[in-house]
């Protein structure tokens, strides 16, 4: 009679395989980012132009650096609906903050940074002591943000136009690459750090795992909740402050419907929507998808309301891709 495995060899053997699946799953979305590359080329000579590329970098830095951030929450098992509309009301709050009160750009910048983290700070608290569904607070944050913004710029854009260095930002350019992509390319580097080598990180997936087994094990969940909402918040102020310089100004209707995409893009990239599974790289590659397809399909001349359906069922096919891998597990 064959001895029963012990529960370390059981759960080395577990690790052994999600490791296994979430690197064939990066495998896959590389491979079908590549494909859609080749296809588009080949199918329109504009795609492959060093403008287009450019653009869909451009493209790629707002939506990845949303989808980075909006990655830690939905690893715990939540979900923020507000990414793009506290995106916008962080760039409305530079704007007041270098236009309307003339001070200077860091201050702007680091006003932006300060209300996303408060916004989502708010999020994490309605959540973790309300214990209000993620779905409804961060839903109702999203209605709240997007009022604010009209409200304290008066429903008009704010031009950034005696502050040519703000623009510089996000248009300005490193060895051909637009700042814009090198801040996307940072963060994702940070966030990569962040949910690997840290604390926070570690927390993270033990709440998306098992939240009542982190509980007893001694771990402050509310806490780390509120941390973990608090950081997306702060990559939705630096989405914003990159959102504001690309335009030279600030959108106080911009913003909602950005969401959708970035949690598009950290599925597709392989993080599971019931939590305890995910990567930044990952999340980088489903961003990437996301900007290709549009663009494609926009070269391609396919009707806005096409796309649209296109994307959404790229979504759906996604997530029931991950249904399937977490069965077989």
């Amino acid at each position: 009679m064959r001895p029963k495995p012990a529960v370390g060899e059981i759960e080395m053997a577990g690790r052994s395989l999600r490791l296994r699946s979430d690197t064939t799953q990066k495998l896959l979305a590389f491979a079908s980012l590549i494909v859609m590359f080749i296809v588009f080329s080949l199918a329109s000579p504009n795609f492959a132009r060093f403008n287009n590329i450019v653009g869909i970098l451009l493209s790629t830095a707002v939506n990845g650096i949303l989808a980075v951030g909006v990655n830690f929450v939905i690893i715990t098992g939540g979900i923020d609906l507000s990414i793009g509309t506290v995106m916008t009301l962080s760039s409305v709050m530079a704007g007041v903050v270098i236009t309307v009160w003339q001070m200077p750009i860091f201050l702007g910048i680091l006003a932006a940074l300060a209300t996303g983290a408060v916004c989502g700070c708010i999020n994490g608290a309605t959540i973790a002591k309300m214990k209000i569904p993620p779905f409804i607070a961060t839903l109702g944050m999203m209605m709240i943000s997007k009022g604010l913004s009209l409200v304290i710029s008066g429903a008009k854009p704010i031009y950034f136009v005696d502050t040519p260095i703000f623009r510089k930002i996000a248009m300005g350019s490193l060895f051909g690459i637009p700042n814009a992509v090198l801040i996307f390319f940072g963060s994702a580097i940070i966030a990569n750090l962040i949910l690997t080598r840290t604390i926070l990180g570690r927390y993270t997936f033990a709440l998306g795992s098992n939240e009542e087994a982190a509980r007893l094990s001694g771990i402050s969940v509310d806490r780390w909740k509120i941390g973990v909402y608090t950081l997306c918040g702060m990559f939705n102020g630096l989405a914003g402050i990159i959102m504001a310089s690309r335009l030279n100004s600030a959108q106080p209707a911009l913003g909602q419907g950005y969401e959708l995409e970035a949690i598009a893009a950290v599925v597709i990239g392989g993080t599971s929507l019931s939590g305890g599974e995910g990567s930044i790289l990952g999340t980088v590659i489903g961003a990437f998808i996301m900007s290709v397809l549009t663009n494609g399909l926009r070269i391609l001349s396919i009707p806005q309301e096409w796309q649209t359906v296109v994307i959404g069922a790229i979504v759906i096919l996604a997530v029931y891709a991950d249904i399937i891998r977490r069965r077989r597990r």
